[in-house]
């Protein structure tokens, strides 16, 4: 009887003492399963890849970490965004390259300024910013707040992102707006990438914003077709960014446009490059891949830590697309330093 529990510990039942057995009529095929299933050998082969075990949080691997954020540039930063009362994405989503922008080891330091409150209508799994269903109205005074930040900085390039605001009847794009008009209006010369929500489709919307002197306008695709409705909010739609994004470069051919790609969920290579393959064919001028990294353990899973030589491949295919600059690393986010250096380089000569 024990040798038999022993062998089928999943199929019995203890009741009173005695143990009552249930056999598997699948062995057979479970048998099989295993046969023509991967052996050691093609586990160890594949080092692209550190993937999750059932159940558990993976380990960081070497190349993911950073250190820890300091410096007098990065405190003099923090202090300017406090006193102003102005939110930045590098804060909101933890960014792991705050260290590295706003301490400003190389060159000036930068930040992704973020408008529209802090609390988002949305509930995007890979996001921690705070979400509501109606959070505190704009402020009034955030315009002009923004400009006077950026102008202390003495900055070249800025990026300006908001929260999604679903809740306002333009999705706050007339805000949004008004906030690039006065940051050019106290810094004309100042380079101006402005990463937008959807603003749910409406393409007036879209336009206002393209509209107001911005030089980039980024919206993010963020995944995959196949997990759009596990990574993001259903609101947010693999096609409906497509079309934002395509509308952009239609109606404003001169406008910069840039999306990124997060990877880790569980994509597959060639679903990587079918997404790349969408972003050119709709007019997409530069492209940013990064890592996924779960912010807390109430958010998605990082199913896999995909291997740099795995990023460098994806960035070969990103220039042969005819991406005019493609960024591809573990630790790439969508509003990343030397992108921006690229990015502004590009303009200027387009300028000339």
């Amino acid at each position: 009887m024990l040798q038999r529990l022993l062998v089928f510990p999943k199929h019995s039942i203890l009741r009173h003492g005695t143990c009552t057995f249930m056999y598997s009529t699948k062995t057979g095929s479970h048998k099989k399963s295993l046969k023509d299933g991967p052996d050691l050998h093609e586990f160890i082969e594949n080092e692209d890849l550190v993937r999750q075990p059932r159940g558990k949080r993976l380990r960081l691997p070497p190349w993911l970490k950073t250190e820890i954020p300091s410096g007098e540039n990065y405190a003099k930063l923090k202090k300017t965004l406090r006193s102003l009362n102005l939110a930045t994405v590098c804060e909101e989503a933890k960014c792991p390259n705050i260290g590295e922008c706003w301490g400003g080891k190389e060159g000036t330091a930068t930040a992704t300024i973020m408008i529209l409150g802090d609390t988002c209508t949305r509930g995007c799994r890979f996001c921690s910013v705070k979400t509501a269903r109606r959070p505190p109205p704009p402020d009034p005074n955030e315009p002009v707040n923004t400009a006077k930040a950026i102008a202390s900085w003495n900055l070249n390039y800025i990026v300006i992102t908001s929260v999604d605001r679903d809740d306002l009847p333009d999705g706050g794009a007339g805000h949004f707006a008004e906030v690039v008009k006065q940051v050019k209006f106290h810094n004309p010369d100042l380079l101006v990438e402005c990463l937008t929500p959807d603003f749910a489709g409406n393409f007036d919307h879209v336009s206002q914003v393209a509209q107001s002197g911005l030089d980039v306008f980024a919206h993010n695709i963020e995944t995959v077709e196949s997990l759009t409705w596990f990574v993001r909010d259903p609101r947010a739609t693999y096609k409906q960014s497509m079309n934002v994004l395509k509308h952009v470069k239609d109606a404003h051919p001169n406008i910069l446009t840039k999306s990124s790609i997060m990877v880790g969920f569980g994509e597959t290579n060639e679903e990587v490059i079918k997404t790349m393959e969408d972003l050119r064919n709709a007019g997409v001028d530069c492209l940013t891949i990064g890592q996924y990294m779960q912010p807390t353990k109430g958010h998605a899973k990082v199913k896999e830590f995909v291997h740099p030589s795995r990023f460098e491949e994806w960035e070969e295919i990103g220039n042969k697309l005819g991406f005019a600059y493609t960024a591809s690393g573990p630790l790439v986010r969508s509003s990343y330093k030397a992108g921006e250096f690229f990015i502004e380089n590009l303009l200027k000569n387009r300028k000339n």
